[in-house]
Formats: structure tokens, sequence, C-alpha cells
């Protein structure tokens, strides 16, 4: 068996571990190993009980990785996420205590609960890769990765994030409602013992950190470097935007296609993993101006508009 095809076969068995949990969501599954693999972080947003906390847990336990969770509430510090300095009377010295930041796969559940304070000592954590604790910086685990989720319904007591905080998670994704033969499929899975308890892990750590390294390595031609630029900036100039997609935006574009060509089995990107991943990596950094919305439009059609509109480059 060549390579490639084996480290397909390692992450089809991860998408596989998954969907024992997760029925019916395998593109969401794949999208959440892409983000893990290319270094990114994800927004899950959809309302409650369909299957985020789940997700997450699932990924952790296939990848053998440290699962912790992060509950946020009003009333959360910074120190409840990031750890605290505690005097040890018998060492006679500040021993610090770590927080549930320090973790491989971290869930960030309801982020937008908390105050901007709190979310920031996590947003930080996720783009820096450390911690500062009474001015000592401390290294994140290796692999680190945060799966944040909040409820596009209820607004009440909410601290919706901002867009530069937005703007750090590789991908913005939704899970949806499963459907009528998916939901009964639960119910059997469901009905003796919990799938979530029979997942065993299918890689190591160490195998996982080797595929985060090759994903780095897929080759990306100037011809599609160009044109992730190009579909970018005309999020710039459009007249219905109020902010664009970031440079951070571009980047995140193609890191997100390495990772997506590697989980599909090849060395290189193509144009058409760039159009498939737009909308996710891109939506969410765009701002659509109050008068476009009140005309009915949103950012996910602006983002296909965006598509439409930008060359093809053609492989020779």
């Amino acid at each position: 068996m060549k390579a490639n095809e084996a480290l397909h076969l390692t992450i089809a068995r991860v998408v596989e571990n998954i969907e024992k949990v997760i029925i019916g969501k395998r593109d969401v599954a794949i999208l959440s190993i892409v983000a893990l693999l290319a270094k990114g972080h994800v927004l899950l947003e959809d309302v409650p009980g369909v299957g985020k906390t789940m997700l997450v847990r699932a990924l952790a336990k296939s990848v053998n990785a440290q699962f912790k969770r992060i509950q946020f509430t009003p009333d959360l510090l910074p120190s409840d996420v990031i750890g605290v300095s505690v005097y040890n009377q018998k060492a006679m010295q500040f021993e610090y205590k770590p927080g549930p930041i320090m973790g491989n796969i971290v869930l960030a559940d309801e982020i937008n609960r908390t105050s901007p304070k709190t979310q920031s000592a996590l947003l930080e954590a996720m783009e820096e890769g450390n911690v500062t604790v009474d001015g000592v910086t401390r290294p994140l685990p290796r692999p680190f990765f945060v799966m944040a989720t909040q409820n596009p319904i209820e607004y009440e007591g909410t601290y919706p994030l901002p867009e530069a905080q937005l703007d750090r998670f590789m991908l913005k994704l939704k899970m949806g409602y499963p459907s009528l033969a998916e939901e009964i499929e639960m119910l059997n899975r469901s009905e003796k013992v919990p799938p979530i308890e029979e997942i065993e892990p299918v890689i190591t750590m160490e195998e996982l950190l080797s595929l985060q390294k090759q994903v780095a390595d897929v080759y990306v031609d100037e011809s599609v470097k160009r044109y992730i630029v190009e579909m970018v900036q005309q999020s710039r100039a459009d007249a219905s935007v109020y902010l664009g997609v970031s440079p951070r935006g571009s980047v995140a574009l193609m890191k997100a296609a390495q990772a997506y060509a590697f989980v599909h089995g090849r060395g290189f990107v193509i144009p058409d993993d760039v159009q498939f991943l737009a909308p996710y990596v891109l939506s969410h950094r765009i701002i659509v101006k109050s008068e476009a919305k009140f005309d009915g439009f949103t950012a996910e059609e602006i983002v296909a508009h965006m598509i439409k509109r930008t060359p093809v480059p053609i492989q020779r």
C-alpha cells in the first residue's frame, strides 16, 4: 500500500468513528478534521441538542487527545480559563494551577455567554499558542485545537464575538437537524449503550502531529494562490460589504485547502478545493452593510457571488 493511500485510510477511519456518534453529518466531520490538520479552530453555530458537544468528544477520542470542556457563563473569569498562580506555603513560592485551556482539544461551550474579557483570554491563547499568568508565559499542549459553540437563537445575556475575534476561527460550521431516517437511527444506536462510549482511538497523538507537518507540505501553485487572493479582494470592493475579508482570511483559506487536499489523498491543491471551502472560511469574516441586509443580502450569498466572479485558473 502506498503511503498516501495509508494516510487516506487513517483519516477515513477517524471520519467513520465520528459517524458512529454523529449520523448524516459527514461534511461537518471532514471539515472538523481539516481544521485540526491545518492547525486552525472551528466555530460551531447551531441550536442546542444537534450534537455539537458529541462531535468534539468523538473527534478527541478518535485521535486519543486530552479533551477539556469550558462552559462559558457571564461570571466566568479569565483565570477560570487559563489558570491561576497559588501560593504554596510549604514550598514558600507560587505554583501554577492550570486551567481547562491546557488540553489538546478544547470545547468552548456557548462562548458568546461570557464577558469580552474572558472571551479574549481564550482567543489570545488560540492565536499565540501560549498563556501568560502573572508575567510567566507557558506554552499550550501540542496539538491545540478549539471548537467553540454558540446558539444563534438566544441573544439575551450574550456578548457577540467582535469581528477581530471571529477572524481567528478558521471555519464556521453549522450542524443542522437530522433527517427522519437519521434521527430514527440515532434512537436505535442510543437505545442501550451511548455510541460515544464505544469509540476507540484510531491514531496516536504522535501520528496526528506528523500529519499536521505533512499538510504544510501540500503544494499550492502560484496560480491557485492568486485565485485565492483575487477572490478575497472582491469582498473588499463589493458595494454591499461594510468590512471585507482580511489577509488572515486568505491565509486561512489556503491552509484549509492544503488540509482538504491532504484528506482527499492529494499532494496539491486544486481550485475545486478553494471553491468548496470558501463559504466556510470567508462568510463569517464579512460584514454586510445594513441597507444590503434590508434588501435580503447575506454574507453567504456574497461569497457565492465572489466564487462565480473570480476567474478559475487553468490547470496545465
